[in-house]
């Protein structure tokens, strides 16, 4: 869908009394909107809406002159805004938006500049691009839904009641948190105010490998993988001499298993959860081996994984993260591409386990020459694009962003590591610089907004 939309700005006047709803607007913009011979308008703001009476006056041709009290009924702060206007001819509304909600878990202690932990500087970034382009953002923990979020003014996150938003975000940091009955409460809410959530959940990686390895096309990119148990543990090891054993519902690297044979009955193994490499001698068997293992998982489910050859960064492990966003054609798009190199000691990359980002063509020409590297490339990107569609196509829920992990190995090959429905939000480099992947969120976020229909008062 290709929204035509006008950047408005919204100027708050000083009301005749306390029921005043008459909106001020230009002759210029009330021709630009087509708003025809009406004088009676409904105005749509996030889930709200209030009939005002539309009154021309000689004026800035872009801007619109709310009474303070409409604002203060919409539940925004008294302030400027500028947001994007869509008219609306069958219903006489105008439909302001978008109202932006993120959607992450906090201590909900009513107070002033609250800390939102690891995408606080991302939170910042949203904020700003989305005042930019037009539209209304602010930060909530589901517990104090409908009454009480954050929005950034003069660099402060403060406390307000503010308006129901046109789409939510979700950026929660626990799986566990999501299996919580107070939680499907709240999606339950969501779905009676018809309210869109996107990016809904965590991915299981069981649930990734199964549906990726139905697409013929893919086949040839995904290592075998199989769920965890001992016998799975006898035929990999024998197969392929180096395993990966993987929480399904991990997440930054964390709690991840390497088994590897280094000779007949010698075998070494590595968790994430320590640099520590522990080595097991001669004469060891794999079930004493699996017995070492299963404390450490916990009771969890994991998968069991061929083990790469992957092309290394200075002896460091090092894979690429692809970052995919939904555009406003519906379409899959790539918004950034870094090379990730493991901090010493770890066979892991994540930047929650010390990894560095650098540019992949430059990390790519190191390891295989600069016109095989940029072969490679394209084609990784290509595979990035690929597997976004595949796993927005046929996942529950909206799904608007993907960070795609990509490995090569000594030959060259491609690999379709792992994908993320809550890539890392960590910034490397031009802190304060709007990013293409922000972009690209809060236009998905204007499209979702303006193509939800606003709930009937």
């Amino acid at each position: 869908m290709s929204l035509s939309l006008t950047p408005i700005k919204i100027v708050p006047g000083k009301p005749t009394d306390r029921n005043c709803f008459v909106v001020q607007m230009s002759n210029q913009l009330f021709i630009q909107l087509k708003i025809g011979e009406h004088r009676d308008l409904n105005i749509t703001l996030g889930q709200k809406t209030i009939t005002t009476t539309i009154q021309t006056v000689e004026m800035a041709a872009n801007e619109l002159i709310l009474p303070a009290n409409m604002i203060t009924d919409f539940c925004l702060p008294l302030q400027c805004y500028k947001f994007q206007a869509m008219y609306l001819a069958d219903s006489h509304t105008l439909k302001l938006g978008p109202v932006v909600g993120l959607l992450t878990n906090f201590t909900s202690i009513r107070q002033e500049n609250l800390h939102f932990r690891s995408i606080h500087t991302f939170c910042e970034e949203l904020h700003h691009c989305i005042t930019e382009q037009g539209g209304f953002f602010y930060v909530f923990a589901y517990e104090q839904f409908l009454n009480e979020a954050y929005y950034l003014m003069d660099g402060k996150w403060l406390p307000f009641e503010l308006p129901l938003p046109d789409v939510i975000y979700n950026r929660i940091h626990s799986r566990r948190l999501e299996q919580k009955e107070s939680y499907k409460q709240f999606r339950s809410r969501l779905e009676q105010l018809m309210i869109p959530i996107f990016n809904d959940r965590f991915l299981s990686k069981w649930e990734v490998y199964e549906q990726l390895s139905n697409e013929r096309q893919l086949l040839a990119y995904i290592p075998k993988t199989k769920l965890f148990s001992k016998e799975h543990l006898h035929e990999f090891i024998q197969k392929y001499e180096t395993v990966f054993l993987k929480p399904i519902h991990g997440s930054q690297g964390k709690n991840i298993i390497k088994v590897k044979k280094e000779r007949e009955n010698y075998y070494t193994f590595q968790s994430s959860l320590t640099s520590q490499i522990d080595t097991v001698g001669e004469g060891v068997t794999l079930d004493e081996i699996y017995q070492l293992v299963k404390p450490i998982l916990y009771n969890q489910i994991y998968i069991i994984q061929q083990g790469l050859d992957l092309v290394t960064h200075h002896a460091c492990a090092m894979d690429f993260r692809v970052l995919c966003h939904k555009s406003l054609t519906n379409q899959w798009k790539i918004t950034s591409t870094v090379a990730r190199i493991a901090a010493d000691g770890e066979f892991v990359s994540n930047i929650a386990r010390g990894g560095t980002i650098t540019r992949p063509l430059t990390a790519l020409g190191t390891c295989l020459g600069g016109k095989k590297a940029l072969a490679t490339l394209e084609v990784l990107k290509e595979l990035a694009l690929e597997t976004a569609t595949v796993i927005g196509s046929n996942s529950a829920g909206i799904t608007g962003e993907l960070g795609i992990d990509i490995g090569v190995d000594l030959d060259g090959r491609i690999w379709l590591i792992e994908v993320n429905s809550k890539p890392s939000k960590n910034f490397e480099d031009d802190v304060g610089k709007i990013r293409p992947s922000a972009k690209a969120i809060i236009q998905f976020c204007t499209q979702l907004g303006f193509e939800t229909k606003p709930l009937k008062e």
